[in-house]
């Protein structure tokens, strides 16, 4: 009987800058080391199993636009469920969770890497406007919005910095690198820390 990839034993977290190429370098992750990708379904599953369904609009709303305050024992529940649900997605292995301050969630799993990816400013302003067809003046705001939230979400929840490079394995700029060289990078690193 063939023994099992033991790549499939590990997970990876993966934090990123709007406008950073962080998404499409997790599907292209996912299709190099078969693993599957966890993003905002967790949401939707903390949200419920907290029994606080209101949580997942508060956590999908990056731009602070809806302003949905939950009570602290909402929150408190939602964090609880949330950590429970990314264990277990630890525990089968084989998965990228995006987002959701896995990094600091996760800190303590040996068999978890945890990534960052960034870019310049003005460079993921650009991306964003022309991924989604937008002025350049609304991509910046967006952009700056987003980075304000997901900053303040860590900093809330977990008394953590988004963007503290220590919390991280492995930092990457795509200002250089195409999507498809960072998934490289990364697949190099993971198999590089399997063995």
């Amino acid at each position: 009987m063939e023994e099992p990839d033991p790549i499939q034993r590990w997970s990876i977290t993966l934090s990123r800058a709007m406008g950073s190429l962080g998404a499409e370098i997790a599907v292209l992750l996912g299709e190099q080391l078969n693993f599957h990708i966890v993003r905002q379904e967790l949401i939707n599953m903390a949200a419920k199993l907290a029994g606080h369904p209101e949580m997942a609009l508060a956590a999908i709303d990056d731009l602070g636009l809806l302003n949905i305050c939950s009570g602290p024992q909402a929150c408190r529940d939602y964090q609880h469920a949330l950590a429970q649900l990314m264990l277990g997605e630890v525990e089968r292995g084989g998965c990228i969770i995006i987002g959701r301050a896995g990094q600091v969630i996760l800190r303590t799993s040996p068999t978890t890497l945890h990534l960052r990816v960034t870019a310049p400013f003005d460079l993921r302003v650009e991306r964003v406007a022309e991924r989604m067809g937008i002025a350049h003046p609304a991509a910046q705001e967006r952009v700056k919005a987003t980075d304000h939230n997901r900053q303040y979400y860590v900093r809330r929840y977990y008394h953590s910095h988004w963007d503290d490079p220590n919390q991280y394995d492995l930092v990457l700029n795509t200002a250089r690198l195409t999507a498809h060289q960072a998934a490289d990078m990364i697949g190099a690193a993971l198999r590089a820390r399997v063995r």
